[in-house]
């Protein structure tokens, strides 16, 4: 038995040693093809030249990803917390239960193209939306919506029952307990899930190329016009060919750096809100 839990302990390390040495390796090596690139003026201008990425910079490449990341979140997020509160608080079937889960499980295997080519026959044709930030943010919150209830209904039963039950105890109602006990005691891992939702549809191309994102557009200015975003934009530096690879590479890091600097602030948020509830 020693043996063998000395075994385990070696794989885990091994697996964690070699998950973060790739992850650091990734950024090194895009940062060092780029760093060449990355400047205040490369974040701050707009793209021009004749060949993109020519000239300018990529500033409504990231104010646009950060567009269509909010509106796929809050089209997203509600929905999903509202399905993981009923499946832990208000559902009474397991039949329902299951159909449910299904469901969540089935949307969650749909390809994003495929989201990205529904989203386009529907709103972008049929309802008119247009090439829009909004047509696009629905076809992402779509996406995240299985990430985000997962992660959230996760969190509900995972909560301390003693403090629901005390709450029922004083007479308190199920929705008076879960706006003033569990959303409260949760706030730190649902904001997580949120956050980390946001970032993986931050990174999805095909939705938004399909929906709302084109080149050479301006900073956004609503959600009904069509935006730049990072993914496109890297994609479309990469397939001019070598000569705008180190401004691909350079694209590629700050998408990168916004993930990872989200993940981290939202990491250490989660950790001080559930250091705070248990202190109190």
């Amino acid at each position: 038995m020693r043996i063998k839990g000395a075994l385990i302990r070696i794989w885990a390390y091994a697996g964690i040693i070699t998950v973060s040495a790739a992850i650091v390796f990734l950024f090194v090596f895009v940062f060092i093809k780029g760093a060449s690139t990355i400047s205040w003026d490369f974040l701050s201008q707009s793209p021009s030249g004749a060949v993109l990425g020519e000239e300018g910079g990529i500033l409504p490449a990231i104010t646009g990803s950060l567009a269509f990341t909010l509106t796929a979140v809050v089209i997203g997020a509600i929905p999903a917390i509202a399905t993981a509160l009923y499946l832990v608080f208000y559902c009474k079937s397991s039949k329902s239960e299951q159909v449910i889960h299904l469901v969540i499980q089935c949307i969650a295997g749909i390809p994003s193209i495929v989201l990205g080519l529904f989203s386009y026959s529907l709103f972008v044709r049929d309802l008119n939306f247009g090439r829009c930030i909004l047509s696009s943010g629905i076809a992402l919150g779509v996406m995240i919506l299985p990430f985000i209830e997962v992660r959230a209904e996760k969190t509900f039963r995972e909560m301390n029952m003693t403090m629901i039950q005390s709450a029922y105890a004083l007479g308190c109602t199920k929705s008076h307990t879960i706006l003033t006990v569990v959303l409260p005691a949760c706030r730190g891992e649902l904001f997580s899930g949120i956050i980390l939702g946001g970032c993986y549809a931050m990174g999805a191309t095909a939705p938004m190329i399909f929906t709302g994102a084109v080149a050479y557009a301006a900073n956004p200015t609503s959600i009904m016009k069509p935006a730049m975003a990072l993914p496109l934009h890297l994609y479309l530096l990469v397939a001019q060919g070598t000569t705008s690879l180190d401004m691909a590479y350079g694209t590629a890091f700050v998408m990168m750096a916004v993930i990872l600097i989200s993940n981290a602030l939202v990491t250490i948020y989660a950790r001080r809100r559930q250091r705070a509830w248990n202190q109190q």
